[in-house]
């Protein structure tokens, strides 16, 4: 441990001063450390985070300089400190999140100068040098929050189509019911529009909209369109990124959609980027601002095998193939772009119109006149080994029905105890996002097969947390005993919810995996002119 004197005068300080003036030396020192300020700019951002909270003179003691992993030490000491002077009116993770993103929009640089690095680095270093150096900055800057994101619990789960990545997401923080309730009082977001909208870069946020003094975002160009590219601060796996439009503009999949996928792998070969379906129910869950997701991760989806590979007289450099994968993919590949372009445009176009009443498919109702669609595609495009490029159509529906009034290819009744929420991109490539309140949940039901009859005994009432896993509690315990250790109870309770959520993603598959379900998938690929 190293340490050195800071040199000045100081009037007599409590010890919760001294420790608050100590950690904003600590803080500049760190942002220095990590390239989120330069040498130039130590003494000005000293001096801001001593006007933040109150003081006129730095810090006068020895200098801890111990390396710090994260920052996070350090606002909360400031943030405590914060509390203690009424920089924020209640001591919630809401109101503490508000100043935790202002003290570190006080040592970044602006955006300006952010975006300046990114091209010089991409011009002297490449875009995969760019784009680490910016996800750096996300994580120093405290934007993406690792110490919540390692909260997080996630294991693997071989499958008949391959291993399924399961997390039960803990990094959001929860809003206490006050601040529920005062959210609901206040009027409708008229700035930012939304979370995605570009005019959150350094907005100071409310109890309904996190503050985003810390997040910088990069312009880049599809299309000949205006889009900003910046990391998901809840990020679900390696260097989770979202491309979203300049303008707060709703999402609809269209041939120029999927130009833009095309044109982002291009310029950026080292990610995927998909989108959500662009219909309710199969859509994600910000359908008013156009964006899509990408990133640096294999996904099972990348490794599923085709099954059959069909070829089209018109597009003699491209192969079509169906995928072993519990939804109903359409791997498109060619080495180029614009022969992928068309051929994916012309699947969608057909998808959209096609039905198939022997598998319950319908391209549209009729309500009261007017003609609904229900036939959309999720699509992945991402650059092969061999340097071509592959696109993933994930072909959806969205149709309900008196059985399924969620939704006919949607997680069914049965599965609303472990997920009801839509099957979005992240899902479909076979990556589960659960509810965090599952941790506690799975791990009672661990107990339960661990011999604990007295909780088996009280998830039997109706208002008990456990009673809606009541069913396959009682199927684990049927098949498999309730006098398990508590660590093959964890272990075998984690395969089966693996297991489930791969049956979950069969429920959203429009062709399902039976004789029946792989000759009508046929049948559209042959309606399309393809051939084995």
């Amino acid at each position: 441990m190293s340490q050195t004197h800071i040199a000045a005068g100081a009037t007599e300080r409590t010890p919760e001063q001294q420790e608050a003036l100590h950690a904003i030396e600590r803080l500049v020192a760190f942002a220095l450390q990590n390239k989120l300020i330069e040498e130039a700019d130590r003494d000005y951002s000293r001096n801001l985070l001593l006007e933040q909270f109150g003081f006129s003179e730095p810090y006068a003691g020895v200098l801890n300089e111990t390396v710090l992993d994260g920052p996070q030490p350090l606002l909360d000491t400031l943030i405590d400190y914060g509390f203690e002077i009424g920089l924020i009116p209640e001591n919630t993770d809401t109101y503490r999140d508000l100043l935790d993103a202002k003290i570190m929009g006080q040592l970044m640089a602006r955006p300006s100068e952010v975006v300046r690095t990114f091209r010089h680095t991409e011009q002297t270093e490449g875009i995969e040098a760019a784009t680490s150096q910016f996800y750096e900055l996300s994580i120093h800057s405290n934007y993406i929050r690792m110490d919540r994101i390692s909260k997080n619990v996630y294991w693997t789960q071989d499958t008949a189509y391959g291993d399924m990545e399961i997390t039960i997401n803990l990094s959001k923080p929860e809003k206490s019911p006050k601040e529920i309730a005062m959210a609901k009082l206040l009027p409708p977001p008229v700035y930012p529009k939304c979370q995605l909208c570009r005019e959150n870069v350094g907005y100071a946020g409310r109890v309904n909209h996190p503050a985003r003094q810390n997040l910088r975002v990069i312009p880049l160009e599809l299309n000949g369109e205006p889009w900003f590219f910046q990391y998901s601060p809840y990020v679900y796996y390696n260097e989770h990124c979202i491309i979203f439009h300049h303008d707060h503009v709703p999402m609809k999949l269209t041939k120029d959609t999927l130009r833009r996928l095309l044109a982002f792998v291009g310029e950026y070969p080292h990610y995927f980027i998909g989108s959500n379906a662009d219909l309710p129910i199969v859509g994600g869950s910000i359908l008013t601002h156009d964006h899509f997701q990408g990133g640096r991760h294999t996904f099972a989806i990348q490794n599923a095998k085709p099954e059959a590979v069909f070829r089209h007289a018109g597009s003699p450099g491209l192969t079509l193939s169906l995928v072993k994968w519990p939804m109903s993919v359409l791997r498109l590949a060619s080495q180029d772009p614009a022969e992928l372009l068309e051929a994916g445009n012309a699947v969608y176009e057909a998808w959209k119109v096609y039905s198939d009443s022997t598998v319950e498919i319908e391209a549209f109702s009729e309500v009261d006149g007017e003609r609904i669609p229900h036939n959309t595609v999720t699509p992945i495009v991402r650059r092969s080994a061999d340097g071509g490029y592959e696109m993933d159509l994930v072909l959806r529906n969205n149709r309900t029905n008196d059985e399924h009034p969620e939704g006919i290819f949607h997680p069914h009744r049965e599965m609303h105890h472990l997920k009801k929420e839509n099957i979005g991109l992240i899902e479909v490539m076979g990556l589960a996002i659960l509810p965090g309140r599952l941790k506690e949940e799975l791990d009672s039901i661990a107990d339960i097969l661990a011999g604990d009859t007295k909780l088996a005994e009280a998830a039997k009432t109706s208002e008990h947390v456990l009673n809606k896993h009541l069913g396959w509690a009682e199927e684990l315990i049927e098949r498999f005993g309730p006098n398990l250790n508590k660590e093959q109870a964890v272990a075998l309770v984690q395969q089966e919810v693996g297991l489930k959520f791969a049956e979950i993603l069969e429920h959203a598959g429009v062709y399902k995996y039976d004789e029946a379900g792989r000759q009508a998938f046929r049948r559209f690929v042959s309606s399309m002119g393809y051939t084995e």
